[in-house]
């Protein structure tokens, strides 16, 4: 349905491969989880939003997008751009995302979860952002209260591996990256995916926090001699239950209102008043 209101919501969960496939949070047996709205479409300076879905965790209020967004016939710039405008304008606060990720780090094994504390972004997707007024200084970009929430409570959901720090390599996709780039990245990076930028860019643009949780599906070209495609697929669907009950209690256990980070004051305004604030006012 089209919506011209956006509801408000001070949280926000980008869906990613995780969870794709378990319908989130709808298949969840939470009693005090509850959808509130489906399929909202929200015309925005960037085109017409992804489905928005609403839901709450308690009292909580959640704003949640499949697959970051990204569809046929839409730039996956403009997609990001879409759901972070739309956002912005629910007053979105704290933001988590996830995903499957591929192995850099040569020590790294399949279902290894990763809490990445930087990222590295090796796409071209860099100048995107929604009205160019603030300078966004990105120490803590992956914000450290987020974190350590989903740090704890992926360790009581999951009985593996999980890395409470890594660096997140970006690049465009769609396709998988060649071994030369795998080798390149080796020593910068320990995982490789195509989310985190800009998404991260534009949750600081708009004041709000972010973090993500990652889940390791295959091995970069070159780690091992081969991967298994039957292997990444019996993660998508038989791992997204667990995904998305570590989401909501990591919901649950984090404040909007009040945090106790920088996220917010790393979002400086600009010295570039006279270009941004013309363009803003024009558009």
């Amino acid at each position: 349905m089209d919506r011209t209101e956006i509801p408000r919501a001070e949280y926000a969960i980008v869906g990613g491969s995780g969870t794709l496939s378990s319908d989130f949070p709808a298949r969840l047996p939470d009693k005090d989880v509850e959808i509130l709205a489906e399929s909202m479409h929200f015309d925005t300076p960037y085109g017409r939003s992804p489905a928005i879905r609403l839901f709450r965790v308690g009292k909580k209020r959640v704003l949640t997008v499949r697959m970051h967004g990204w569809r046929s016939g839409v730039t996956r710039a403009d997609a990001s751009r879409q759901i972070f405008w739309v956002f912005r304008e629910a007053g979105v606060r704290r933001i988590l995302s996830e995903g499957g990720v591929g192995t850099v780090n040569k020590l790294l094994d399949l279902r290894d979860f990763i809490i990445p504390d930087d990222y590295l972004d090796l796409s071209v997707r860099k100048d995107v952002m929604l009205d160019g007024r603030y300078l966004l200084i990105m120490r803590d970009a992956l914000c450290p209260e987020l974190r350590q929430a989903l740090i704890d409570v992926t360790n009581q959901h999951f009985d593996g591996r999980v890395f409470s720090r890594g660096t997140y390599a970006v690049t465009d996709g769609r396709h998988f990256e060649s071994p030369a780039e795998i080798a390149m990245m080796n020593g910068h990076a320990d995982i490789v995916g195509q989310s985190i930028a800009p998404e991260v860019y534009l949750a600081r643009e708009i004041g709000a926090c972010y973090a993500g949780l990652y889940f390791t599906v295959n091995y970069g070209e070159g780690i091992r001699a081969k991967w298994s495609h039957q292997k990444m697929a019996d993660i998508f669907y038989d791992d997204a239950p667990m995904i998305g009950a570590i989401l909501i209690e990591t919901i649950r256990r984090i404040d909007a209102e009040h945090r106790h980070c920088e996220c917010a004051a790393l979002r400086k305004e600009t010295l570039l008043k006279e270009v941004y604030h013309e363009i803003s006012a024009k558009g």
